[in-house]
């Protein structure tokens, strides 16, 4: 099945907080991000959570960026361009 970025950005943050044992709220916190953000990412209310932001949340759960994307919910991405 086919998702477009924003959803695999949206599970990926829920998955990495699972494996980590982290409310959202926690890892807004730790992360210095108002938890707002964060949730508007989860309900794909932001368009584009910007990679500054992502990077943040990486920091928040002691992963680089690479780990961030190394997940198959990347691999099948549907085509952004319309």
């Amino acid at each position: 099945m086919c998702m477009c970025t924003r959803e695999a950005v949206a599970n990926r943050i829920l998955q990495l907080c699972e494996t980590k044992g982290l409310a959202i709220n926690a890892l807004a916190n730790i992360a210095g991000i108002p938890p707002m953000t964060v949730y508007s990412i989860l309900n794909a209310k932001s368009e584009n959570p910007g990679i500054v932001t992502i990077k943040k949340l990486c920091d928040g759960l002691d992963i680089g960026l690479r780990d961030f994307f190394d997940s198959p919910l990347f691999d099948a991405l549907e085509q952004e361009i319309r």
